[in-house]
């Protein structure tokens, strides 16, 4: 008999360490995947989209390598802090859990500037501009500016940045008040509004009236401490880019729908500003009209998705208990 008849006395044991491999990582991940919630679900599918991007489009990626690293590595932390937080009591850790997405927003989005031309070279500003003016017979952002001033204008970026409250304010009520499929909801609706503003702005590259109508806005707009941290703001992190559906817009209306589900107190004290918001989203000249309709819609559906997901087993993340 030739040893190639004859089985290895290391084969079986070879085959055991495979199965016992096999079983700890389908044990790891059964695990993975009950501490995980939707946010999570929309988040991994996100990050795959991003991952296929630098791989597919990575000639057009400044750094794609270096791109889909640091997105593995940021799946990798999420499923590590879920992991963490379905064993640990520890107090940080499951703060950690359900507050990571608001910076993870911020970062995904900076890094659109990128992004926006992995599949398109140029930009698609002309037909935003053509639309604005058939809907209004002029170029909303300068007709606008004729009513320029200092005290307007701080007043108008003081409102535009108010987007930054609408993601944490009603989420913060609904955390400590322990209402966690609320929170949640909310949660989930902002990254589902988000995540789609991202994708639809790279499949659409625009680059704000900013910069496609600077001929037609020489003026610059000056104002007081809001107008100065603003410009600030833009300095160091203006993304050229990303301006269709407005990120602002969309993210702002699923915190305002959800409060008038969940706070109507709230609804009736931010809708002053949130319409504020939307039109400084055009008189600082960040957007088009288009922009805007589209973030109303996109945040619109984007709760409706997020109501629908929370409704999935599944979709509350698992916590370690308290007690």
């Amino acid at each position: 008999m030739s040893i190639s008849d004859a089985e290895s006395p290391h084969s079986g044991v070879v085959g055991a360490s495979a199965n016992g491999a096999a079983v700890s990582f389908s044990v790891w991940l059964g695990e993975t995947a009950r501490a995980s919630g939707a946010f999570e679900w929309v988040t991994f599918l996100y990050l795959a989209w991003l991952c296929g991007l630098s791989i597919r489009f990575h000639s057009n990626i400044p750094h794609a390598m270096r791109s889909l690293g640091v997105h593995c590595a940021i799946a990798a932390t999420i499923v590590w802090l879920v992991r963490a937080a379905a064993h640990s009591k520890n107090e940080i850790v499951r703060f950690a859990r359900h507050w990571y997405p608001l910076p993870l927003y911020l970062f995904l989005f900076e890094e659109l500037g990128s992004l926006v031309h992995a599949i398109f070279p140029g930009w698609f500003d002309r037909v935003f501009v053509a639309f604005d003016y058939n809907l209004a017979g002029a170029h909303p952002s300068v007709w606008l500016g004729q009513f320029a001033s200092p005290r307007l204008n701080d007043y108008m970026q003081f409102a535009y940045m108010t987007y930054f409250l609408y993601l944490i304010l009603l989420p913060a009520i609904l955390y400590a008040n322990g209402e966690r499929p609320r929170f949640w909801t909310v949660m989930v609706s902002t990254a589902i509004a988000h995540y789609s503003v991202y994708v639809i702005s790279i499949l659409l590259p625009v680059e704000s009236p900013y910069f496609s109508l600077a001929a037609f806005n020489a003026k610059p707009l000056t104002g007081g401490y809001s107008t100065a941290l603003i410009n600030l703001i833009e300095r160091l992190a203006r993304v050229h880019g990303a301006a269709f559906p407005s990120a602002h817009v969309a993210g702002s209306i699923v915190a305002l729908i959800a409060s008038w589900h969940y706070r109507r107190w709230l609804f009736w004290i931010t809708l002053p500003f949130f319409v504020s918001m939307c039109v400084a989203t055009v008189y600082g000249r960040y957007h088009y009209v288009a922009d805007v309709l589209a973030g109303l819609a996109v945040g619109g559906i984007g709760f409706v998705l997020g109501q629908w997901l929370l409704t999935k087993k599944g979709a509350l993340p698992t916590m370690a208990s308290q007690h």
